[in-house]
C-alpha cells in the first residue's frame, strides 16, 4: 500500500485484507474490482451481476464501495457512471477527513488509475492532461501498469471527468 497523496492510498488485495482485518473506521475503501468484492457485496452467483440490479455498476455499504469493474483490455468495458460514483464516494470520504484506500486485485491497473483520476480531477483540479497525470503517478506509484481498457477509457474521457 502506497500513499500517493495525503491520505490517499493505493494497493492490492493483500493490502485490502490487512486494512479490512484492522480498524476500518478511519477509512473509505473503494474496491475497484468485481472479484471478489462486488460479487460478495451484492451477493450474486454465476458469471455476472444481474444487469437489472440497481447495484449492477456499484454497491455501497457504509464506508465501503465495490465497483463491478473488470480489468478488460477494451475501453468499452468501463463505465463513466461507475467511475463517477467511485469518485463521488472518495470525495465524500476526503471531505470528511477520512483516509482513502483504493485497491484492485493486483494494484497495478484499475486502482492506481482511479486514484490518479481522483487526485488530479477532484483534489488538485489543476488542468493537468492525462499524460501529465500519468507521468506523475508513475513517479509516486511504480507499480502503475494500466491495461489498455482503463487507460484508453481515461484518455478518451479525461477532460469530461
Amino acid at each position: 500500500m502506497i500513499e500517493i497523496y495525503s491520505n490517499v492510498f493505493v494497493g492490492d488485495d493483500t493490502d485490502a485484507e490487512l486494512v479490512l482485518k484492522g480498524t476500518i473506521d478511519g477509512y473509505f475503501i473503494l474496491h475497484a474490482a468485481k472479484e471478489p468484492f462486488h460479487r460478495q457485496m451484492v451477493g450474486y452467483i454465476g458469471r455476472g451481476a444481474p444487469k437489472d440490479s440497481p447495484e449492477y455498476l456499484y454497491a455501497r455499504r457504509g464506508n465501503r464501495m465495490a465497483l463491478n469493474m473488470v480489468d478488460a483490455n477494451n475501453p468499452k468495458f468501463f463505465s463513466k457512471e461507475m467511475i463517477e460514483a467511485g469518485l463521488d464516494f472518495l470525495e465524500e470520504g476526503y471531505k470528511a477527513g477520512k483516509k482513502l484506500f483504493v485497491h484492485c486485485n493486483r494494484g497495478e491497473s484499475r486502482s492506481p488509475s482511479v486514484a490518479m483520476l481522483f487526485v488530479f480531477k477532484r483534489i488538485l483540479n489543476n488542468g493537468a492532461t492525462f499524460e501529465e497525470a500519468e507521468a506523475e503517478i508513475k513517479k509516486i506509484y511504480p507499480d502503475y501498469a494500466p491495461n489498455d481498457g482503463i487507460r484508453g477509457h481515461l484518455q478518451q474521457y479525461w477532460s469530461e471527468y
